[in-house]
């Protein structure tokens, strides 16, 4: 029998692909539901090094796919997945939510195969293998067991004696917290290259900002075979602070609401949960970020041509948006203004960014505002994402948000009190444009130029065309939130 400890170097052609087929389906990260697909290959990457002794063999898998819905050379034809697997010998009845299949496995015999992610004696080989790399030279660790490489960034002793709790809700990733000390974000959808959210945490950690959660590794593995046989990185894991005590600014802006709409009588700056200081925290927050981002990675300028190339793709994107919602058809002419005025600026600057900003990407802490999640739009590819974009797309997306949390409450509480809805639209209207106005003033210091205003009408424009596609497909009953700031856009 061979050992299952070797590192592969055939893909394994004993696991059945129906078994990830059925798996992928029944998962909340799986991000292909609905479309026809096939697994087209399944590779073993590795086994977990820092594994405890005993069962479970921890092996790492990436499943490929294909989907038979866009043509071959399609930029979404093809997917890869993360798949972690727990072999035990005997049922795990604890794990049944998370059974996959069962079968014979090389140089183990028949195993029960379950997500190593609910598993809390694998998920202890995960955080064993990060503790063993902080004593490796350079913070790096693979050993012969494995193709996959932790890393370390130094400053940081790991607690190995906590347990381990995967976080539940609608996550395109899986993350497991390991008790009060930190928490690992493993990617479930992987893409060879550099991972956005690892590359500007490590920046941000190294440059000793406070407005992340500190970075303390990452895994990944080097695909030999990519990029024509020289190889290329596929980043599968970061290990970072655990905020525990952090409230999520979306959720504490849907309280602030909530606050003011109790007493209708009052205005947003009278009641106690007056959310105009956060914004102006958070504006502050994002402003420094910025200017971190600015320093530690490439900035350019671009030209004429490429500064147009923004208006038009933007335009593009409202063609075939107004395909989908066509009550965008009658403010389309005034969006389409707000697009060509970008193209009368000549030069834009840009730098690296966040790409996909708003509140449900911060934490409020003890010590202030946290900015997370930096893999940037999720529907974009990878090559794009790490490209440099102007800060005012962020700056749009976060005023968005401060429109859309009112509105999202004030939906909430229409079938308990339809008769205060019209004072509720009036005090939804001042809250955001209350907390719009001191993010804004803080982000900017308080003075933009006219070249900076065009820029962020035009990002508004093109995020709520963006919301109102998402919510025709996805809640058409709440798609009168971006068509109403598409109106105003437009009119403006």
């Amino acid at each position: 029998m061979s050992d299952p400890t070797t590192p592969p170097t055939t893909p394994p052609t004993h696991l059945d692909p129906q078994v990830f087929v059925d798996y992928l389906g029944r998962t909340r990260w799986f991000a292909g539901k609905g479309r026809p697909f096939a697994v087209s290959a399944i590779r073993r990457i590795g086994i977990l090094p820092g594994q405890v002794e005993g069962p479970p063999t921890v092996a790492v898998h990436l499943v490929e796919l294909t989907y038979s819905d866009v043509a071959a050379d399609a930029p979404d034809a093809v997917e890869l997945y993360q798949v972690p697997l727990a072999f035990y010998t005997d049922p795990e009845p604890r794990l049944d939510h998370a059974f996959i299949g069962w079968w014979e496995e090389p140089g183990l015999g028949w195993v029960h195969a379950y997500d190593a992610l609910h598993d809390r004696r694998a998920m202890a080989g995960w955080l064993r293998s990060f503790h063993q790399a902080a004593s490796r030279p350079g913070g790096n660790m693979t050993d012969e067991r494995s193709t996959m490489a932790f890393h370390r960034l130094p400053g940081h002793e790991l607690d190995t004696d906590v347990h381990s709790t995967l976080f539940s809700g609608e996550q395109s990733n899986s993350s497991v917290a390991y008790g009060e000390d930190s928490l690992m974000k493993v990617f479930r959808k992987v893409t060879v290259g550099v991972n956005p959210d690892i590359q500007v945490h490590e920046v941000l950690t190294r440059s000793d900002s406070d407005k992340v959660a500190a970075l303390y590794g990452w895994l990944d593995w080097m695909d030999e075979t990519a990029d024509g046989g020289t190889g290329a990185v596929v980043q599968l894991a970061m290990l970072q602070q655990f905020l525990r005590t952090a409230s999520d600014g979306w959720d504490l802006a849907l309280s602030s609401v909530r606050n003011l709409f109790a007493d209708p009588e009052l205005h947003a700056h009278e009641v106690g949960g007056d959310f105009a200081g956060e914004a102006t925290r958070l504006g502050e927050a994002l402003r420094e970020i910025h200017a971190l981002l600015a320093e530690q990675f490439p900035t350019r300028v671009l030209g004429a041509e490429e500064t147009a190339g923004i208006g038009a793709a933007m335009t593009a994107r409202l063609e075939a948006a107004t395909a989908v919602q066509p009550g965008l058809a009658a403010h389309a002419a005034g969006l389409r203004a707000a697009y060509d005025r970008v193209a009368s600026l000549g030069e834009v600057e840009v730098q690296r960014v966040h790409g996909d900003l708003h509140l449900g990407q911060t934490l409020r802490t003890a010590k202030g505002w946290k900015i997370v999640d930096f893999e940037g739009e999720p529907a974009k590819p990878l090559h794009e994402r790490l490209l440099p974009d102007s800060p005012w797309r962020d700056v749009a997306g976060m005023l968005r948000s401060f429109d859309y949390a009112p509105r999202v409450v004030e939906r909430q509480l229409l079938e308990e009190d339809p008769s205060g809805a019209e004072q509720r639209g009036v005090r939804a209207a001042e809250w955001a444009h209350r907390s719009r106005n001191h993010f804004l003033t803080a982000y900017s210091g308080g003075d933009m130029s006219e070249a900076e205003h065009v820029l962020l009408a035009a990002y508004l424009a093109d995020k709520a065309v963006y919301e109102t596609v998402y919510e025709t497909r996805n809640r058409p009953a709440w798609v009168d939130i971006p068509l109403a700031a598409v109106a105003e856009i437009g009119a403006a």
